[in-house]
């Protein structure tokens, strides 16, 4: 029997694991899945996690718990973006091999390349530039988790492997009009102003800035791709020092193009303005995802139809969505 822990269980892409690794378990997996509230379990408390790890003694460690936001919450909250996400890390990290586990899955973010980077970007651009000013401390938080593995792995033979994925959404992403990620916050903001009958709605910048989006689905089966590779194979398509693999559609969107898809699904028709004087981040963010097709994965959820998947459980979870 595989005792595995996911971390975040709660989170958009901890949710959607659980539900894939609850499936295998249903069609006859041994798995004993193991989750904590926060409530239950502070990730930022190192005796708690050390007490939970020495306890639960799982085999397999999923950490998909993370603080996240957009980039009004980073500019907002970078202390507890960067203090947070790197004491999530050194717990769950330090306190798994403590306690024998040979198996670890850490999910990051394409944040932790440089503002200015070919596109797209390869995982060897990882430490090769200055980082986007808007978001740092949490890349910087992310960084550190990739080289937490990398190190126990050098040192201790652990099997502790990272994958970055690019923009997520889909079920369970938070759609807080102020906090939220770009498409979540478009989705809500366009529903409402469709029915208020708003003439208008502006985005913030330009719309010129290009994004790469991943159905939350999808990021789940790479995941569990990636997780279930044999050593030898996830050693083979890596290196010790760059060991990170991205995770991403392979396509990108202008911010006012998706907006305009937006607007279609959710019957808004009224005018798209931009707003110049807000930040547009970094202009081009697509992930190299050659090494993780050259392992066999590729992403299946194309992104109209997974906007209207999202669109859909916005509907359908109106209270909690609008937190």
């Amino acid at each position: 029997m595989t005792r595995i822990y996911v971390a975040g269980h709660r989170g958009m892409v901890g949710s959607a694991i659980l539900r894939k690794l609850a499936a295998r378990q249903q069609a006859g997996a041994a798995l004993t899945l193991i989750t904590r509230t926060h409530r239950e379990l502070d990730l930022t408390n190192q005796a708690a996690v050390r007490d939970f790890m020495q306890a639960e003694r799982p085999d397999t460690v999923i950490l998909a718990a993370a603080k996240v936001g957009g980039i009004h919450a980073n500019n907002t909250y970078p202390a507890d973006f960067i203090y947070e996400n790197l004491m999530i890390e050194c717990n769950v990290i330090h306190q798994a091999f403590a306690a024998g586990v040979r198996h670890l899955l850490q999910l990051g973010s394409s944040c932790i390349y440089p503002r200015a980077v070919a596109q797209p970007m390869r995982e060897e651009a990882l430490l090769t530039g200055v980082l986007e000013p808007t978001n740092e401390p949490y890349a910087i938080a992310k960084i550190a988790g990739i080289k937490l593995c990398e190190s126990y792995n050098r040192q201790h033979g652990t099997d502790y492997r990272s994958v970055m994925p690019t923009n997520l959404y889909g079920p369970g992403d938070n759609f807080h009009p102020e906090n939220s990620h770009v498409l979540p916050a478009l989705i809500r903001r366009f529903h409402e102003a469709a029915r208020a009958g708003a003439e208008s709605v502006t985005i913030w910048g330009t719309g010129q800035p290009r994004r790469e989006f991943l159905h939350v689905e999808d990021m789940a089966e790479a995941s569990l791709f990636v997780l279930d590779l044999p050593q030898s194979d996830y050693a083979a398509n890596t290196d010790p020092m760059l060991s990170h693999i991205n995770v991403g559609s392979g396509a990108d969107i202008s911010i006012l193009e998706l907006a305009q898809m937006v607007a279609e699904i959710t019957g808004f028709q009224g005018q798209i303005k931009t707003d110049p004087t807000k930040p547009d981040g970094t202009m081009r963010k697509l992930m190299d995802v050659s090494r993780l097709a050259a392992m066999g994965w590729q992403a299946k959820i194309g992104l109209r139809a997974g906007v209207e998947d999202a669109y859909r459980w916005y509907l359908a979870h109106a209270d909690t969505a609008r937190a």
